[in-house]
């Protein structure tokens, strides 16, 4: 398990001049970027997948979305500086197709105005001598709050959050002069990133807010985003393995490359936010709120088998209510073939009897093209390869089970092959244009390469390709789905150049990320939102409203179409199923493992529905001692577990299998086996 910490805020570099000289300049549009707004409108009402109009209900939505990029904590805006915007809110979606960029350029030179007069409130008129033993609190959610209606209330809001902060340090034993530099250092850093904004900036993050008012997965690259997207993607090849993106003043896992060091550690995952990094194992953290994210890429690589510490806050968790974890990496290089599913085969004792398990896990689907274009025999593939290890277990073992947690997808076409390798034949997804038309995609070979007793885990990081392989496993009644309900994307993207619609430009344009279909299981059910729900479910610390597609406001809604022509097999039913739950729900109940697994998750969910914290030092690191103790207590039983011969035995499980998740699995597929089924 995760060792956890109190978050400690380390302070980052002194005031930049720079900051202070670009206090005074305001920034406007360009014609260049006048004409990629009408670009970006046109396409987008044309080509996306729901023609949804640009009128005055987008126009809302485009409006609160934009001030939410902008302040989402409500720390800087004043309520009357909402109110002088107000006249934009039903306007906007005119002036984007007209190309006119005044608004939100004026909105941000005054956020830009009201950052600076919060920087200088923490650098000159803040009193740091704070009265630590005085019962109050700060509000965490935004939902909770309203803009401040005058300088005195916003500046009452920014000394309890200065004061929350100088609460971690001081539960460092840091001496409170040091606390104070260190605060102000944090917030020069903040300051220079602010300072150094330019126009493109300002133009590049209301487009993309523009776009993702259509759904979230659209979005626009200005030139200069795109080609720092590719250079972050090659350099996430050397490194710990993931890349990385800008969430506000914070920094967010855009996604963990399968095969690298993060993704091997299970330690990080998708939507993590990095709050601080140290080098080695005694290397002093360094707090990257505010960072450019350049920055922040070049302090976390580094060579190969050198150390990384990440301090993170678990996707879901709110940042102000989150116990920082710390985590330890070994820098490496991504090699393909680390890529490739690997399985292993475990002797599994139920009710007096030993079964072989074999465990096969899947990181990613993959398929290179240009090899199987070519002709060349051994191209690499997912099936290909999950079709050679079943040639060598599947003689040897009673069941199965394939592993697709945090396996975020991949190739459609590698999905479907995948799925083929378990049915005779038939449709596997549905696809569905923008235009109604409907394709099949499907598993033509009548061979079953395996037969046998099969399941599938899945967790909340298993999207798109995971979702249509697992989908069609439950509708054909093939397997048994255990873990977590999948992510909820159905939906497909593709990039778009801007250049392509206006050759004659000898500039180089951006880039539209646009959604244009839609994926369907074979039942009709949409995949988007709901993705797949467990047949056996396991706690689970992510609810649908705080990640995965249900968690994006603007998400495509679920839908059914009709369902597609498919013969289920006999291997699951409704009776099978319900024995299966039977003892699944006694374990929840009685064996140390998943009750372990359960308070870890309360404890979870706890923290993430945290509307405000205690301001008092004392009552603070009580809570704090309190979380570190249900966390060490998790950690030494996890090790009794696997150590102790007597709960092994009481478990009747093999006992190396540290995972509950994995072992859970393990245990429903040895039942399984024992009902008879394959």
């Amino acid at each position: 398990m995760k060792k956890i910490f109190i978050y400690i805020l380390i302070g980052l570099f002194s005031v930049n001049a720079f900051a202070q000289k670009e206090k005074s300049s305001k920034l406007s549009p360009n014609q260049s970027q006048s004409m990629e707004a009408r670009l970006v409108a046109g396409l987008l009402t044309q080509y996306h997948y729901e023609k949804i109009a640009i009128d005055d209900d987008l126009s809302r939505i485009i409006f609160d979305e934009y001030l939410s990029s902008l302040d989402v904590n409500k720390h800087y805006f004043l309520k009357e500086d909402l109110e002088g915007f107000q006249k934009y809110r039903e306007r906007l979606d005119d002036h984007i197709k007209l190309g006119y960029l005044l608004p939100p350029f004026e909105i941000f030179n005054v956020f830009r105005e009201r950052f600076f007069e919060r920087m200088d409130y923490v650098e000159n008129e803040l009193s740091f001598d704070f009265d630590y033993t005085k019962d109050e609190y700060l509000t965490v959610n935004p939902d909770s709050l309203h803009y401040a209606a005058s300088v005195e209330e916003l500046n009452d809001r920014w000394r309890r959050l200065m004061k929350s902060q100088a609460i971690d340090y001081k539960l460092d034993d840091k001496a409170d002069s040091t606390i104070e530099r260190l605060l102000k250092e944090r917030y020069s850093r903040l300051k220079q990133t602010i300072g150094e904004y330019e126009g493109r900036d300002v133009f590049q993050l209301y487009m993309n807010t523009f776009a993702e008012s259509f759904d979230p997965h659209s979005s626009y690259f200005s030139p200069i985003t795109s080609e720092n997207f590719k250079i972050r993607m090659s350099q996430s090849l050397e490194g710990i393995g993931a890349t990385l993106t800008t969430d506000g003043n914070y920094t967010r896992v855009a996604s963990v490359v399968p095969g690298g060091p993060a993704f091997e550690s299970k330690l990080i995952n998708t939507d993590d936010k990095i709050l601080a990094v140290a080098q080695g194992i005694e290397g002093e953290f360094v707090d990257i709120t505010g960072w450019r994210l350049d920055d922040v890429v070049q302090k976390i690589r580094g060579p190969k088998g050198t150390v990384v510490r990440l301090k993170i806050i678990e996707a879901g968790t709110p940042i102000s209510t989150g116990v920082p974890q710390e985590i330890t990496i070994v820098r490496d290089k991504i090699k393909l073939d680390n890529q490739v599913p690997y399985a292993e085969v475990k002797e599994v004792y139920r009710d007096g009897n030993q079964y072989n398990v074999g465990i096969i896990t899947i990181p990613s689907f993959y398929l290179n093209f240009e090899a199987m274009r070519n002709g060349e025999e051994d191209y690499g593939s997912t099936t290909r390869d999950v079709k050679a290890i079943l040639d060598t277990i599947k003689s040897q073992v009673d069941g199965i089970v394939i592993d697709l947690r945090s396996n975020g997808g991949g190739s459609l076409q590698e999905a479907i092959e995948l799925s083929g390798l378990f049915i005779k034949e038939g449709p596997v997804v549905q696809i569905r244009e923008s235009d109604g038309s409907i394709e099949l995609g499907e598993d033509e070979d009548e061979e079953i390469y395996y037969d046998g007793p099969l399941t599938v885990l899945t967790n909340r990081f298993s999207a798109s390709a995971s979702e249509i392989f697992s989908g069609a496993i439950q509708d054909y009644k093939r397997g048994v789905i255990i873990g977590e309900n999948t992510f909820g994307k159905g939906t497909v993207q593709n990039l778009i150049s801007l250049n392509q619609f206006v050759p004659k430009v000898q500039d180089t344009l951006g880039q539209v990320k646009l959604t244009l279909a839609k994926y369907y299981r074979v039942n009709g059910s949409s995949t988007q939102h709901k993705g797949v729900s467990p047949d056996i479910k396991m706690p689970s610390p992510y609810a649908a409203k705080t990640f995965g597609e249900s968690s994006y406001e603007r998400a495509l809604e679920w839908d059914q179409i009709e369902s597609s022509n498919y013969q289920t097999t006999k291997h699951i039913n409704d009776d099978i199923l319900t024995k299966l739950n039977a003892k699944h729900e006694k374990r929840l109940e009685e064996e140390p493992y998943l009750k372990t697994l359960k308070n870890d998750v309360k404890e979870a969910v706890s923290q993430q529905s945290m509307y405000r914290i205690s301001l008092n030092i004392e009552q603070r690191k009580a809570e704090n001692e309190k979380a570190l103790e249900r966390q060490n207590a998790a950690n030494e039983l996890s090790e009794k577990i696997s150590a102790d011969p007597e709960l092994v035995n009481k478990i009747n499980t093999d006992g190396e299998i540290k995972d509950p998740y994995l072992r859970e699995g393990v245990v429903v597929l040895a039942d399984l086996i024992a009902l008879g089924i394959g």
